[in-house]
């Protein structure tokens, strides 16, 4: 977003046990430094007694985000705040992950050059050569390390590296065919977003729109959720379906999902960019724009 040059456009996340005088006090503060919020969206979660709110607002240019943070900051220990500020001056970064299938990468690549999605691709990771051109093309970073079982965890110690050296916000596994370890996982936790081809929790593992025809099934779709040690069964960030029929083959069906997958990350994708999504527990919080 773009405003007057003496302003600037902060994001602010917060999580609290849920008490009465939360949304008064945070706006207080915020009006008290010339703050001007945009945007405000809230929710509280009953069975975890949970509060969860997103503010967009403008703020005085001559205010950095650790000036904001000590405005903040005695209404943050009073309700014991979980907060996270972004500056929108700084565009974030992001790393693709990918492997033969590049349907998902290609569609986030056109989105940010079309401007959809505001972010900087600062590397393209595969186990394969086959999207270098692609890369090049782009001018973005190309790495290709195959991964076997026995180099799995110097080529993860290369991608840390890698997200440490570029300043990486988030990790994108545009259906990247190999499994993230445990500890990787866990490192990572909430900057790695996968594409899983299914709608999940139906049809977990392996070709799962194969399993979904030999079911007959009427819906099939995709699912954009974070990385966790638990195989695909990360919080869910978005989900999306497509009918289908009897009259399609298993091949209609991958084509299908191919364009329902490359949506929905591509959903999912700007939801986080744009600090949409809030972790609660195994569950997402995703504000609507």
């Amino acid at each position: 977003m773009t405003g007057p040059a003496d302003i600037r456009q902060f994001v602010l996340n917060l999580s609290c046990d849920d008490k009465p005088g939360i949304v008064a006090a945070i706006t207080t503060e915020l009006a008290s430094i010339g703050g001007n919020i945009e945007e405000s969206n809230q929710f509280r979660d009953p069975a975890m007694n949970r509060f969860f709110m997103r503010i967009a607002f403008w703020a005085p240019g001559r205010l950095t985000a650790d000036d904001i943070d000590r405005a903040l900051r005695p209404v943050v220990d009073r309700y014991e705040m979980r907060i996270t500020l972004g500056d929108s001056a700084r565009r974030p970064k992001m790393v693709i992950m990918v492997s033969k299938f590049d349907h998902a990468m290609q569609h986030l690549l056109y989105q940010i050059r079309v401007g959809w999605l505001d972010a900087d691709i600062v590397g393209i990771v595969s186990n394969h050569e086959t999207s270098r051109a692609d890369a090049e093309r782009e001018g973005v970073p190309y790495h290709c390390w195959p991964v076997t079982r026995d180099n799995k965890a110097e080529q993860e110690a290369r991608l840390l590296e890698l997200v440490k050296d570029t300043g990486a916000d988030l990790v994108v596994l545009a259906r990247y065919m190999q499994v993230l370890s445990d500890g990787l996982s866990r490192r990572l936790y909430g900057k790695v977003i996968n594409i899983h081809h299914s709608f999940l929790p139906s049809f977990k593992g392996a070709k799962p729109y194969h399993q979904a025809y030999e079911r007959g099934v009427k819906l099939i779709g995709a699912t954009a959720h974070y990385v966790t040690p638990d195989l695909d069964e990360g919080p869910i960030i978005e989900q999306e379906t497509v009918r289908v029929s009897h009259a399609m083959s298993a091949e209609d069906f991958v084509a299908e999902g191919r364009d329902v997958e490359s949506r929905v990350l591509a959903h999912a994708v700007k939801a986080h960019l744009e600090r949409r999504v809030m972790l609660n527990g195994h569950k997402t919080v995703v504000f609507a724009k």
